[in-house]
């Protein structure tokens, strides 16, 4: 599993990262494996899950993390994730 995680801010890309996982492990425990470790890449605190945020990415394998799901604020506009390859 390939999964690409993007921060935007005023519709730039500031950072991004792919992040790959090879192991039998479930997809739910790949995602939150690999948002666990982009939040410590990019020194960002956990974002939370929103049942908007939940729904977005069962939908589309792709979702976006904005003020609203973090807990501390943030300098940028939103944390995408997006699943690019299973």
């Amino acid at each position: 599993m390939r999964i690409w995680f993007k921060i935007w801010k005023d519709n730039h890309l500031l950072k991004d990262t792919v992040i790959t996982d090879d192991s039998s492990d479930t997809r739910t425990h790949k995602i939150f494996q690999a948002l666990e470790q982009v939040c410590y890449d990019f020194d960002l605190s956990k974002p939370l899950w929103l049942d908007a945020t939940v729904s977005e990415f069962k939908r589309h394998a792709k979702a976006r993390f904005s003020q609203d799901n973090f807990v501390e604020d943030i300098e940028f506009d939103f944390l995408e994730i997006h699943v690019i390859e299973e």
